[in-house]
């Protein structure tokens, strides 16, 4: 018999909380874009987003750069 495992609730920081595990992002990559190496205009991105069940535990946060960033979510590759 097929048993249907429970789905793991989502990591939903609060803004506060949110803003740290950023911080902590930042520095844990070097303050540098994971894609391209730059250091200007860095963001934070879920690798999983979060209208894909991603939630916001810092395993699944990545630095990326603004034009990095944006090439992700448009399905472009901004950055070299």
């Amino acid at each position: 018999m097929n048993r249907i495992r429970p789905k793991n609730p989502r990591l939903r920081l609060t803004p506060e909380l949110y803003d740290q595990a950023c911080q902590h992002v930042l520095r844990r990559d070097g303050w540098r874009c994971q894609s391209c190496g730059t250091m200007s205009n860095l963001e934070v991105h879920h690798q999983a987003f979060r209208s894909h069940a991603g939630d916001d535990s810092e395993e699944n946060l990545i630095t990326l750069c603004a034009g990095c960033h944006a090439g992700i979510h448009t399905g472009t590759q901004l950055c070299h």
